[in-house]
């Protein structure tokens, strides 16, 4: 009688643990569910960094539209990165990245900040031995990829999670969607110059106001603006200081702006394309479209920047002066 007790009590000691392991594994295996999260959860390890102090959210911040608030990066030993940290938002379907478009896929744009060593300095080899090392991120890979983590399904997992920050919540997206009360009277005014005199719409239009194409707007002059942009990538004499044009979505709060993050603010953007030579005046082969002065009142000027803000996501709250 007592062996029988016995056996009863294993056994139900043995399905309590095999329970309690199942649920274990359950959760290990069912968190993160998707490749997007898998990457979201990527994006923000410092795993991916040489040192273990930065991750790929140290420089593109969430709050900022997933940019940077400074001019230069820091990498890891505090580096400055050669170039602004641009925003990651609204990158679906986009034909390449970066500023001077080295990457035809959000697969090979997620490699280089890893692997750079001004920025996370890490060998793609020694990061994938790192998810390896992981217990948490072997099962990860293996539930989502049927697959050890390799360096092609790392940067899958990255660029699944890049793939999601589309945003379409912004004034501007209400006021065309049939909300005439969306826009204010001086963002309705900005977005007729944005079109109009200012002609913005050149460079920055379709839905996520950026043409995917590559401009010189005149900050290369070989002297003090020495990024050849462009040039860099395809070697072609005739792409110095041509860099892409970026989206404008968000653009409120990606600030500073430009390649070398120059402008601090929207009203220096406006200011310099409404006057281009009295800032630089001795850009190489600048666009034939800023040649001459817009002539932007200072109204127009404050209702062409009302109209940017409008441009702005509600995710990212925006206080407008």
């Amino acid at each position: 009688m007592k062996l029988r007790k016995m056996i009863f009590i294993l056994l139900g000691v043995l399905c309590a643990f095999t329970i309690v392991a199942g649920f274990n594994t359950s959760a290990k295996l069912g968190d993160p569910p998707t490749r997007a999260q898998l990457g979201e959860k990527l994006f923000f390890d410092p795993l991916l960094s040489k040192d273990r102090s930065i991750s790929c959210a140290s420089c593109h911040i969430p709050q900022f539209g997933f940019a940077d608030t400074v001019a230069f990066s820091r990498g890891i030993h505090h580096t400055p990165t050669k170039r602004n940290t641009p925003g990651i938002t609204n990158l679906s379907g986009r034909p390449n990245f970066f500023w001077d478009g080295r990457a035809a896929t959000l697969e090979e744009q997620a490699l280089q900040p890893i692997i750079n060593p001004d920025e996370m300095g890490l060998p793609i080899e020694e990061a994938v031995q790192r998810l390896n090392d992981n217990e948490s991120y072997r099962l990860y890979f293996q539930q989502l990829f049927n697959s050890a983590p390799n360096s092609k399904n790392l940067l899958q997992a990255i660029a699944a999670y890049e793939r999601t920050l589309e945003t379409a919540n912004s004034p501007y997206d209400r006021y065309i969607a049939g909300d005439d009360s969306a826009l204010t009277a001086p963002a309705i005014r900005g977005r007729l110059l944005f079109i109009g005199k200012a002609n913005c719409n050149n460079c920055h239009s379709g839905e996520d106001f950026t043409a995917d194409r590559f401009k010189n707007i005149g900050l290369f002059n070989g002297i003090t603006l020495t990024d050849a942009g462009r040039f860099d990538a395809t070697k072609d004499s005739s792409h110095r200081g041509f860099f892409k044009v970026p989206s404008l979505r968000n653009v409120a709060v990606t600030a500073p702006y430009m390649h070398n993050g120059m402008f601090k603010t929207l009203k220096e953007v406006i200011a310099y394309y409404n006057e281009p030579n009295t800032i630089v005046h001795d850009g190489i082969n600048r666009d034939l479209s800023l040649n001459k002065p817009l002539n932007l009142s200072k109204e127009e000027m404050e209702d062409l920047e009302t109209f940017l803000v409008a441009l702005t996501d509600d995710r990212f709250k925006v206080v407008h002066h």
